[in-house]
């Protein structure tokens, strides 16, 4: 009894291994009821070796089918967060950014112990696989008169199946998933190390490359320019009617304080090369005018003389040039690369109440420390700023609420406040209260944004401000693009006549039918419409075709 269930818990291991999807999505009883080709061909071979290659074989069989199986959880793990699959070669240096994010949100203990099981469970899953698999090989040599007919029978049915086309829950019953899945990976491979020449030479083109100092920007000189990411703020922060009133209601009130103070404001969309996460790839797309895509271009980029939009300030000189970045917490010589005069990272904000699980710093407060630290100094030039809003960033739980601005202080306001919220544990549980989160999340970022140009905003405020990349599917809807909210904001009618052309819509909120843009299109068309070297209008009617990445594409 011992023998036959240690032989059937060895085959299901290995079907389970050969059957697995690589999205949640597909997790269903519909998928494990299927004839995997790869194991039916890998019987075959095993029947046909002698007797002294077999062992061997099956052993490295074993050991291959446990690497993809942990391929497939990595998949299901990308999918969930960044919608897209694994990157062999591009995304190991991920991994340690999940550790940290671990680290951030549960604290370093829970993601020490969670590192510890995956490893554990990792080698547990090789060593299981590689013992069912020779486990397997020893029957079928032992028993080869039933198993050599039985393989057959196999895969006379699997050629019918196929053949016919038979289905179960949609899911083909020839299933060949294992195989697609290792020519999928080795094209991946093949693409990218194609993608480094390829965007060698895409960065090599660049329009404002050579443009004089003098003629860079010339209709924003005297201007406070301040460009603000709005962690996770996609276009499902207020897509779906039944959810999205509280975002509504934020940007139609804003909309109406912000006229009557004076600005008026356009807005459309972008299409981020990211979602769920990787926000510095959106970032740097952002500044560069480059479609950073993945890890190797960023690092291409970034260690570069690529012109960036905040970098093109710099070069004016008509502006001191910072960074508002609580997120960053330690080395970050990216700030060379964006031409940033300063950086205020987390350490130097002043900043010394609680953290918000992952976001270290209240929006309102990050906003009261550029106000404190840059903005509001008398006598000086203007402004350049570059501010990134982390409490709308995953898990969402514990969210700050606005405060009077003259309350927040140093930032010890908050520990009440944190210690009323909600945990991560608590939103979690429930995708529908992950969703609502998310929601009151945006828009307190949102508040705390509008409220701080109604505040301290004067004639000479000019604010862009959009999201990063859409948020992880749980919150966005297993369907959503990769399209962010984009929206100028200011004072001086003459700053927003030189957009009129491009079809932005009025208000703080882009409807449905709101022009979208590529994000990396953006630099160009900004540094058109504000600077005065001839020949560099960008035809205000060009739409840059697009394609929407699909749940599951490669």
């Amino acid at each position: 009894m011992l023998s036959w269930t240690a032989t059937a818990l060895a085959a299901l291991l290995v079907l389970f291994a050969l059957l697995l999807p690589d999205e949640f999505g597909g997790l269903t009883p519909g998928a494990f009821a299927r004839l995997p080709v790869e194991g039916i061909f890998g019987a075959v071979v095993l029947l046909l070796l002698p007797s002294k290659a077999r062992r061997p074989a099956a052993m490295a069989a074993g050991v291959g089918l446990g690497v993809l199986t942990v391929l497939k959880f990595l998949d299901m793990g990308f999918h969930s967060v960044l919608s897209r699959p694994f990157d062999l070669v591009l995304d190991w240096i991920l991994l340690d950014d999940a550790e940290s994010f671990l680290a951030d949100s549960a604290g370093r203990a829970g993601a020490t112990g969670a590192v510890i099981a995956v490893v554990v469970l990792v080698l547990a899953l090789l060593v299981l696989m590689t013992l069912a698999v020779a486990r397997l090989s020893r029957l079928m040599a032992r028993h080869s008169a039933v198993a050599t007919p039985a393989v057959l029978v196999l895969g006379t049915a699997w050629i019918t199946c196929g053949a016919l086309g038979l289905q179960i829950a949609g899911a083909p019953v020839a299933s060949r998933s294992t195989a697609d899945l290792v020519q999928d990976r080795a094209d991946q491979v093949r693409a990218g190390l194609r993608d480094k020449q390829a965007f060698a030479k895409e960065a090599a083109d660049d329009t404002f490359r050579d443009t004089p100092a003098d003629q860079l920007l010339t209709g924003l000189r005297g201007k406070d320019v301040l460009f603000t990411f709005i962690e996770s703020y996609g276009r499902s922060a207020f897509q779906d009617p039944a959810t999205a009133s509280p975002v509504d209601t934020v940007l139609a009130d804003g909309t109406a304080r912000l006229r009557r103070a004076g600005f008026s404001s356009r807005s459309a969309f972008l299409t981020s090369p990211t979602a769920g996460g990787g926000s510095w790839l959106a970032h740097s797309t952002f500044m560069s005018g480059l479609w950073i895509k993945n890890q190797q271009r960023y690092r291409s980029v970034t260690s570069s003389d690529r012109l960036t939009l905040t970098g093109a300030f710099r070069r004016a000189r008509a502006w001191r040039t910072v960074g508002i970045m609580p997120g960053v917490t330690g080395a970050w010589p990216e700030g060379k690369f964006y031409g940033l005069d300063h950086v205020y990272d987390t350490h130097h904000l002043g900043y010394k109440g609680p953290k918000f699980s992952w976001s270290r710093v209240p929006d309102q407060y990050s906003l009261a420390a550029f106000e404190r630290l840059e903005h509001g100094k008398p006598d000086r030039k203007p402004l350049m700023s570059e501010n990134i809003l982390v409490s709308s960033h995953n898990p969402w739980a514990p969210i700050p609420r606005m405060i009077d601005w003259g309350s927040v202080g140093d930032g010890s306001v908050y520990e009440a406040i944190e210690k009323d919220g909600r945990t991560p544990e608590e939103v979690w549980k429930d995708p529908a209260r992950v969703r609502t989160e998310y929601r009151r999340a945006i828009a307190y970022s949102l508040r705390s944004l509008i409220s701080y140009v109604e505040k301290y905003g004067n004639e000479n405020t000019v604010l862009v401000f959009l999201g990063d990349h859409q948020p992880v599917a749980t919150a966005a809807g297993e369907n959503a693009d990769r399209d962010v909210p984009i929206t100028i904001v200011a004072h001086d009618p003459t700053v927003m006549r030189r957009i009129s052309s491009w079809g932005w819509q009025d208000g703080l909120k882009p409807g449905t039918n709101a022009p979208v843009w590529r994000m990396d299109k953006f630099r160009d068309r900004f540094l058109a419409a504000y600077s005065s070297q001839p020949g560099l209008a960008l035809s205000s009617s060009a739409h840059t075709p697009h394609p929407t990445p699909s749940r599951g594409a490669r």
